[in-house]
């Protein structure tokens, strides 16, 4: 197998792109050709793409960019949304330690220049998944990196015991160091897991009484493109963290037209969309990046749990297993899914020592203290 391949997506790889890597193409040159803004409009970042065998890679490259969205900042991540984060969840006592916690590291972080970064693997979405990747040629693909960004630290997000177990221990025998982000929830089995739940058959119930009708998207109607993203952003955007990718029309537009993301809602009597969410899918997995609804409505409407069975119905239909994502647990557990942690690999060997000890600074502080709160807190 030739040497992996950094290359700019407008020109390709070398050979060409590979068969089945339609979408990543399509991905890869619309990112290149108009500028992450104008598809993620509070993300600055290069993309790239890496070849290896026959698999395509998203590859982003950013140098500072503080205050951009998380998904390719270290920082937004880790100190940023941390920190906001504690007026969202209940941390109990453990607040204010970890406010103080949270602004120590963001001078840590900043002064061993942590978004100084090339993440691998990055489709710039809240969950990357990895499609079956192994990691056979991880040390190689590594080597390519470092050897074209000698002063980055080279990262892979997203990695669980679930779905890339023995990818994740191919990064620690790599000598990655394994930072923990977040806790998800993962079902291995929507009709064993989640169908017979009371809380899943009372979801379904609404359904038969609900007067919105199902769109299944299969074309965008005008103002659609408008619609989710504003339906997106009352979500994410507004209610959660304005750290969350803030996705565009333009954005949703090119994941429809290319089938990277697919798009399933609810409409009112009137035609407008009152639900969305957006599927992705890589391999036997399915997760939502995209999920919204008019937040100015009713509660007893339950759009929420309208959106949560959109999404267990594109599962279902393909016998997929699902990564909900982090968030809302105690409304997933309930739903028969399960808590699992997901961890960010981070190259660093070939740093100075100061970053090097900045990231096992960091590796330490997540295991020994977040992650037991994350768990005894069900965060």
């Amino acid at each position: 197998m030739n040497a992996p391949e950094i290359f700019d997506p407008l020109a390709g790889p070398a050979g060409g792109w590979p068969a089945g890597t339609e979408a990543e193409c399509a991905y890869l040159k619309t990112f290149v050709h108009s500028g992450s803004l104008a598809l993620i409009g509070n993300l600055r970042t290069r993309v790239l793409g890496l070849r290896s065998g026959k698999r395509i890679f998203p590859v982003t490259v950013n140098e500072a960019e503080y205050g951009d969205a998380y998904v390719c900042l270290p920082h937004s991540a880790y100190a940023l949304y941390a920190k906001a984060e504690l007026d969202i969840v209940d941390a109990g006592p453990w607040s204010p330690v970890l406010a103080c916690l949270a602004d120590i590291a963001s001078g840590m972080m900043r002064a061993g220049r942590i978004n100084q970064i090339v993440h691998l693997n990055n489709w710039m979405l809240s969950t990357n998944l990895h499609d079956g990747w192994l990691g056979e040629d991880l040390p190689d693909i590594r080597l390519t990196l470092v050897r074209a960004y000698p002063n980055h630290i080279i990262a892979v997000r997203s990695l669980n015991e679930w779905s890339d177990r023995e990818l994740a221990e191919r990064f620690r025998a790599d000598g990655w160091k394994m930072l923990p982000s977040r806790q998800i929830y993962v079902t291995d089995d929507l009709q064993r897991d989640w169908a017979p739940r009371r809380d899943t058959r009372r979801d379904i119930a609404l359904l038969a009484k609900t007067p919105y009708r199902i769109d299944t998207m299969e074309t965008l109607l005008p103002g659609d493109s408008e619609r989710i993203a504003e339906l997106y952003a009352k979500l994410y955007l507004v209610r959660y963290s304005r750290l969350n990718p803030a996705f565009t029309p333009a954005y949703i537009e090119m994941t429809h037209r290319t089938k990277v993301i697919q798009y399933r809602g609810f409409r009112d009597v009137k035609g407008v969309l009152a639900i969305i969410v957006g599927c992705f899918v890589r391999g036997r997995i399915l997760t939502t990046p995209i999920v919204g609804y008019d937040t100015t409505r009713p509660r007893e409407e339950g759009l929420y749990r309208m959106a949560s069975i959109l999404l267990t119905q594109v599962a279902q239909e393909r016998d997929l297993r699902l990564n909900s994502s982090a968030g809302a647990a105690s409304f997933k557990r309930s739903r028969g899914a399960r808590p699992l942690l997901e961890y960010s690999a981070f190259f660093v060997d070939h740093l100075s020592w100061s970053r090097r000890t900045m990231v096992v600074g960091m590796e330490r502080l997540l295991n020994k203290l977040t992650i037991p709160l994350m768990r005894e807190r069900s965060l």
